[in-house]
């Protein structure tokens, strides 16, 4: 950049696993200048929420060892976005000008109002406040005293299995365990959850109290503390903001990212919903996405065409406590196939990726095109001639 030349304002709303890895991403181009927007002055290692809660973890780590020097971190909330004026308004009251945005937001635990009692009594376990408030409920409950996890997705899994092998009671409860994965992948899992003891009930919950789960056939479980883990939901910044968005509330874009009602608002991770039609809400899809939306980024500022989407998925993973994981190998659609890679072995593949996602934006840090993602199709030839145009 020359010196009265003046540098692209990127500002990213949101500092989870797409928003630091777009803030450092972004700096490919020597005439950007990038401010990261997050509500905590700490990174959230939402993967391992669940280890936090069983306490033996520490889920939070400093941005000063994930974020290069020259990234500008805001500890706020963004309350609006105003397209007209490029200006994002804060909670303090403060505003920040952008020249491009990257909206970043992720996702919230979603606890639904319409099953009685679920929003006075269920502990959700998807944000950092939600994983401390049911440790500090679990501080004040036996061991022996029984817990209702709701929810038989990955997240609902991690954390039965988690408290399990702390030595809780568990009964987790849900339509169908791991509906995500091949029937061989459901089996080692479940076999995994019945050697640490855990109870699993299929059925959908109808009402919860404070010391009982009842399902919709009439059943009922008595739980000392019931978490919620099924379903997610999004922010409402965009939607607040004027933005169109999908019934969850995520940003609608094109294939390239790109808000349909802005050209220089471009979305990652899990708040993103590309022509309609959003990846699965994972940590996985945070590099395709954020790979797709800093190049469309890049090549808005370099006057070049942005290329389309074009992830490629490799699977899913639950750990099963410290000892055991599951990993499910999927085609590039994200289909499962019947493959798994189960046990210790799995376990140990599964600590490398989650470690792995932080080095991903760590080394992104030192070096900014440094970014690993699968690729289906030209994206790293677009995004070079985004970069040097």
């Amino acid at each position: 950049m020359t010196g009265n030349q003046k540098p692209n304002r990127v500002v990213v709303i949101g500092g989870g696993y797409a928003g630091a890895l777009a803030a450092n991403h972004v700096r490919m181009r020597d005439d950007v200048a990038v401010t990261l927007v997050n509500p905590r002055p700490k990174f959230v290692e939402r993967i391992r929420l669940h280890q936090h809660v069983a306490g033996n973890y520490d889920a939070t780590v400093g941005y000063d060892t994930l974020l290069a020097d020259d990234v500008r971190l805001v500890v706020d909330t963004a309350t609006r976005i105003d397209a007209a004026t490029r200006t994002v308004e804060l909670a303090s009251g403060d505003t920040l000008d952008y020249d491009y945005l990257i909206y970043a937001v992720g996702s919230t635990g979603a606890v639904p109002a319409s099953v009685p009692g679920a929003t006075e009594f269920a502990y959700p376990l998807a944000e950092f406040e939600q994983a401390e408030r049911l440790a500090a409920r679990l501080q004040d409950v036996p061991l022996s005293a029984q817990m209702v996890v709701v929810g038989a997705g990955l997240t609902g899994i991690e954390a039965a299995s988690e408290f399990a092998e702390a030595g809780r009671n568990v009964v987790l409860v849900g339509s169908k365990l791991a509906p995500s994965m091949s029937a061989p992948a459901r089996r080692s899992v479940a076999k995994a959850l019945a050697k640490l003891g855990v109870t699993v009930i299929e059925g959908d919950v109808s009402s919860i109290t404070a010391n009982r789960v009842t399902l919709a056939d009439g059943r009922f479980i008595s739980s000392a503390v019931t978490v919620w883990t099924a379903g997610f939901g999004t922010p409402e910044l965009a939607a607040a903001s004027g933005l169109r968005t999908d019934e969850l509330g995520r940003l609608l874009t094109d294939e390239t990212l790109t808000s349909i009602d802005d050209p220089r608002i471009v979305a990652t991770g899990d708040a993103a919903a590309p022509s309609g039609q959003p990846l699965r809400m994972s940590c996985q899809a945070s590099s395709p996405l954020t790979v797709t939306a800093v190049g469309t980024v890049l090549s808005r500022i370099a006057g070049t065409e942005p290329a389309p989407l074009d992830p490629v998925f490799a699977g899913s993973c639950t750990s099963l406590g410290r000892h055991a994981a599951t990993i499910q190998i999927a085609r590039k659609d994200d289909s499962s196939t019947n493959y798994y890679i189960g046990g210790r072995v799995g376990a140990k593949l599964k600590e490398a990726i989650c470690k792995g996602t932080l080095w991903g934006i760590r080394r992104a840090a030192n070096k900014p095109s440094a970014v690993f993602v699968m690729k289906g199709g030209k994206r790293a030839e677009r995004l070079a001639e985004a970069v040097t145009a």
